[in-house]
């Protein structure tokens, strides 16, 4: 989890670089800020996607069972919000405005979900320890 919320700040920092520069056309763009963001963002949404695996086989195998606690849907609700966010990345054009405004929205979004997660997933760690 802390490798995720990493990679959030660094997607929010290297994202906030990408609109700045955007904003202001005079100011000098890094040539591989970009690159760096989206390599971020592959990142994040294959370390979400090995959260979800490793929480759901080691809630199984200790439990036997899902949904015990509010950390499953707010874990869900991360995984399909990372998701999301990076498919509206991926549709982000001068065509298509929208995708910009969806995905810095899905992002915030993302912000507070990974925080009450992250509440959450402590607490259900702590069960695990003796």
């Amino acid at each position: 989890m802390g490798l995720t919320l990493t990679g959030y700040v660094l997607l929010a920092a290297t994202g906030s670089g990408l609109a700045y520069t955007r904003l202001k056309p005079e100011m000098y763009r890094p040539a591989g800020l970009r690159l760096l963001h989206v390599g971020f963002g592959v990142g994040i949404v294959a370390l979400v996607l090995v959260l979800l695996t490793i929480g759901i086989v080691g809630t199984l195998g200790e439990y036997g069972r899902l949904g015990h606690s509010v950390h499953l849907p707010l874990g869900l609700m991360v995984v399909c919000l990372v998701v999301t966010s990076a498919w509206s990345a991926s549709r982000i054009s001068q065509e298509r405005p929208w995708a910009r405004k969806l995905h810095v929205l899905l992002n915030g979004a993302l912000g507070l979900a990974l925080a009450g997660a992250g509440v959450s997933g402590w607490q259900v760690v702590q069960k695990y320890l003796p």
